[in-house]
């Protein structure tokens, strides 16, 4: 009878894992998206997402927007634009942003082209190599429910980083679906269980429609 009373405790506390770490996760990611970065940084990176033949989409264009935000009330230095380009693309994602950046008023020099990275991981590989001072304070712009992935990603590459999520668009916390909340719940927990062994799954295929 003891066994049996053993065995069914530890079921019952199994399924309240497995109910609860979804639950943690969820409320993580929407905590982290309501509560943007504050003071400045060196760096704004605006994590990639769709263009097409140069012209950004809706999503990369409302952390473009952001990201010059940011730049132009003095709050960053410089912005890093990320992403290298999908099948039949003419230009990167990272050439596209600083083509709209520099059009809208951003200096040359105070753009860096990291025209590299598929998906969110890769991405964040990509632009930590060209940050030479780890010290430094870096903004990652992106969707609200991308941004704990997305900074956790970064944090583990021994960056100071924090995140600042768009305020306009498709995908804010006003606009964007709870699908995209429970995928990015369901991303965190694939990335901090599998991707900080080594095990990555891209997200490469949400670049259109959600985050990097």
């Amino acid at each position: 009878m003891i066994f049996f009373k053993l065995i069914f405790k530890a079921i019952a506390f199994l399924l309240a894992l497995i109910i609860a770490i979804p639950l943690i996760s969820t409320a993580r990611v929407w905590w982290t998206g309501i509560h943007p970065a504050e003071g400045n940084a060196k760096y704004a990176v605006v994590l990639g997402a769709a263009q097409l033949n140069g012209r950004p989409g809706a999503v990369l264009t409302a952390r473009l927007s952001q990201a010059r935000e940011l730049y132009k009330s003095k709050r960053v230095e410089k912005i890093i634009t990320v992403g290298f380009s999908q099948p039949g693309d003419r230009t990167t994602e990272a050439k596209a942003g600083a083509a709209w950046l520099r059009a809208r008023g951003v200096a040359k020099n105070d753009v860096i082209i990291v025209s590299a990275g598929v998906d969110t991981y890769t991405s964040t590989v990509a632009y930590a190599r060209k940050v030479p001072d780890k010290t430094e304070q870096i903004f990652v712009v992106t969707d609200p429910w991308h941004c704990l992935r997305a900074v956790t990603m970064a944090r583990d590459l021994s960056l100071r980083a924090t995140c600042v999520p768009v305020e306009k668009g498709p995908n804010t916390r006003e606009n964007a679906s709870s699908r995209y909340l429970l995928r990015e719940a369901g991303a965190y927990l694939a990335y901090i269980t599998l991707g900080r062994r080594g095990i990555h799954l891209s997200d490469h295929g949400e670049r259109g429609a959600h985050s990097a």
